[in-house]
């Protein structure tokens, strides 16, 4: 069946190639359906319209026998005013969709589409109203989009500021690091040959460090003994 569709679709054209398996054949026989289906409502569509057509020919032969033979009238017998009256009557009918040309049918569309022209421009200035306050809000979020485009370029600036400054101190705490392990080496290899050439191990660095801690230590304990001993300098002999 999809083969004779698409055979039917493309004429005399050859069919384009494609992968032949179920999924494809199941997509192209949905899609013929769909377009069978279609076709079918346009052909009764089209056939309605005949009929209608052929329903309105008899009505206009109906009404023009009338017209001749009751009262005379005929395209002919009408002024070139008279006929671009009824041509601009029947023009008008058929723009705003009437059933028939009366005085009644005519002022109901008008009196319709006037009501449908006041609903459509309340509708409009709605729509400008919404308009204008989307294009503040809009303004308004632009404006803040700009603001924080410069906050963050501030930030990332002062980013990079403290970055390159902390790179500084990391690189200058490093070098102090290197250095400091370097004079402990010194200081030791040093110590080590004075040692080695007599020096007393109480004059060494290590010695040096662990007395001044001591002294410091006794100093702090004789503090208040000190302030003890200046309340009786003031004491006659």
């Amino acid at each position: 069946q999809v083969t004779i569709w698409l055979k039917k679709i493309f004429g005399h054209k050859p069919v384009p190639e494609y992968e032949v398996n179920e999924r494809t054949v199941d997509i192209l026989h949905e899609i013929m359906e769909c377009n069978e289906e279609r076709d079918r409502d346009v052909t009764f569509l089209i056939e309605e319209m005949k009929d209608q057509a052929a329903r309105y020919e008899a009505e206009a032969e109906y009404w023009r026998d009338i017209l001749g033979e009751s009262l005379g009238l005929s395209e002919g017998s009408l002024s070139q005013e008279a006929a671009t009256d009824f041509t601009e009557l029947v023009e008008s009918a058929m723009e705003l969709e009437l059933e028939d040309t009366s005085l009644t049918s005519f002022y109901s569309a008008i009196n319709h589409m006037t009501s449908e022209l006041y609903e459509t421009e309340s509708e409009n200035e709605e729509m400008e109203m919404k308009l204008k306050t989307l294009m503040k809000k809009l303004t308004l979020a632009l404006a803040m989009e700009k603001k924080l485009e410069a906050d963050i370029e501030k930030v990332k600036q002062s980013q990079e500021a403290e970055k390159a400054k902390a790179e500084t101190q990391s690189k200058n705490l490093k070098f102090l690091e290197d250095k400091s392990k370097d004079l402990k080496i010194r200081i030791k290899e040093a110590e080590d040959e004075l040692v080695a050439r007599g020096l007393d191990q109480s004059l060494t660095h290590e010695a040096l460090v662990k007395s001044s801690e001591e002294l410091a230590a006794l100093q702090k304990e004789i503090l208040p003994l000190k302030k003890e001993l200046e309340s009786y300098h003031d004491l006659p002999p």
